[in-house]
């Protein structure tokens, strides 16, 4: 059931941090050795002798960010701390893997490449039809937004493993710090410069793009998306500021989720709010 397989997935972190926060670090490694030795022994003699080293290796992977996080709840850091912090974590274990792959003799971004390639044979011929690029240089541009695939992925499991994990950790009595109340977010200033330029990159053709500005082309998606939550941030600052319901940002967060022609207008929304002081004005108004 692929639907149920990404939700569980998804939720990888969330026992062991909670766990790690619930318990000291002795009787954490004593819990978390025991349920690996379980799960180790039920995947090599009742499923396949692969699958208990591939499930171990895949919690020992996830292990890392889970300290890391698990330490700064107990310091009681800021939300935003725990977030950086976990997701840099998880970045960096998965650009190592990728090293170690290699050194191992795998070849992890061919195998990506020819998956790739796979992939589009199998679409019908009018859709193969509609691509504006040969497929070599449609899969060239995909591999080379790895970057960007890296840090969505680590950022998700780390947003999600913080949501569930603080929310059931306040509910067993500890203390979280949370985010700060949406209208209150705010991208620093320096975002729109990269916004800017990551656009002027990606008005390139992508057959004459440079290497140097790869880099930026792997920018646009996330900050472009940074900018659209600003823009429903800002649609609270300015409910709040009049007193109004938060009928007007649901509904923007609605028209984000279901028209994604407007997801552009909310990123340049996002921009104007971080570049001009604007919520200032409706503070004087």
């Amino acid at each position: 059931m692929p639907p149920l397989n990404l939700i569980t997935a998804s939720l990888l972190m969330v026992p062991v941090l909670v766990l790690y926060v619930r318990l000291g670090t002795q009787r954490f490694l004593i819990h978390y050795i025991v349920c690996l030795a379980v799960v180790y022994l039920i995947g090599s003699f009742l499923l396949a002798g692969w699958l208990g080293v591939l499930l171990v290796s895949v919690s020992l992977f996830f292990l890392p960010p889970v300290i890391q996080m698990g330490n700064l709840y107990k310091k009681r850091a800021p939300a935003r701390t725990v977030l950086t912090v976990g997701t840099i974590t998880l970045l960096g274990e998965s650009l190592l893997s990728l090293i170690v792959s290699y050194l191992l003799g795998l070849n992890p971004v061919g195998k990506m490449k020819q998956f790739m390639v796979e992939s589009v044979h199998t679409l019908p011929s009018q859709l193969q039809g509609m691509m504006e690029l040969d497929l070599d240089t449609l899969v060239q541009l995909m591999v080379q937004m790895l970057p960007l695939y890296m840090i969505g992925f680590s950022l998700f499991y780390v947003v999600v493993s913080h949501w569930l994990a603080r929310r059931a950790l306040v509910r067993s009595g500890e203390s979280i710090p949370a985010f700060k109340p949406v209208k209150d977010w705010m991208l620093p200033k320096s975002f729109v410069w990269f916004y800017l330029l990551a656009l002027a990159a990606g008005a390139v053709h992508p057959r004459h793009v440079f290497r140097r500005l790869l880099a930026l082309l792997n920018l646009l998606p996330p900050l472009t998306a940074a900018f659209a939550i600003q823009a429903i941030a800002f649609l609270f600052y300015v409910a709040h500021a009049n007193r109004w319901n938060k009928t007007a940002p649901v509904a923007g967060i609605v028209v984000l989720l279901f028209f994604p022609p407007a997801y552009f207008l909310f990123s340049l929304m996002g921009v104007f709010d971080v570049a001009f002081p604007i919520r200032d004005r409706l503070t004087r108004k």
